[in-house]
C-alpha cells in the first residue's frame, strides 16, 4: 500500500501523489492543513495518484463541502480515469465542477 502525499506546491496548490484509499485519506483529513485565510480557491493536481476507491472519492467530497462552507472553491486538475468512473458511478461528477 502506498501512502498518500499531499505536498503544498504554493500558496494554494497541491501535489497529491500515491493512493486515495480508506487506508490513506484519514491522515489528511483536517481541513485546515488544506485552507489558509484569505484563500478563494485551492488546486489539486492528481495526476501522480496511483489508485483511488471509494473512500478516496469520499475524501475529496468531504474536502469540497469544508471548503465551501469556507467560501473556497476547489479545482481537480489532471483526474485519473479511475477517479472519473468512480464520480460517474456515483453520479457527483457534478459536485466538482
Amino acid at each position: 500500500m502506498a501512502k498518500l502525499n499531499l505536498i503544498r506546491e504554493s500558496k494554494n496548490h497541491f501535489n497529491l501523489s500515491g493512493e486515495m484509499s480508506r487506508e490513506t485519506v484519514m491522515a489528511h483529513s483536517n481541513i485546515k492543513k488544506i485552507a489558509s485565510k484569505g484563500d478563494d480557491c485551492i488546486n489539486f493536481d492528481l495526476s501522480e495518484i496511483l489508485r483511488v476507491d471509494t473512500a478516496g472519492l469520499a475524501w475529496l467530497i468531504h474536502i469540497l463541502s469544508e471548503l465551501r462552507q469556507q467560501g473556497i472553491r476547489l479545482e481537480l486538475k489532471n483526474i485519473p480515469e479511475q477517479l472519473h468512473k468512480l464520480m460517474q458511478l456515483g453520479q457527483v461528477r457534478h459536485l466538482f465542477e
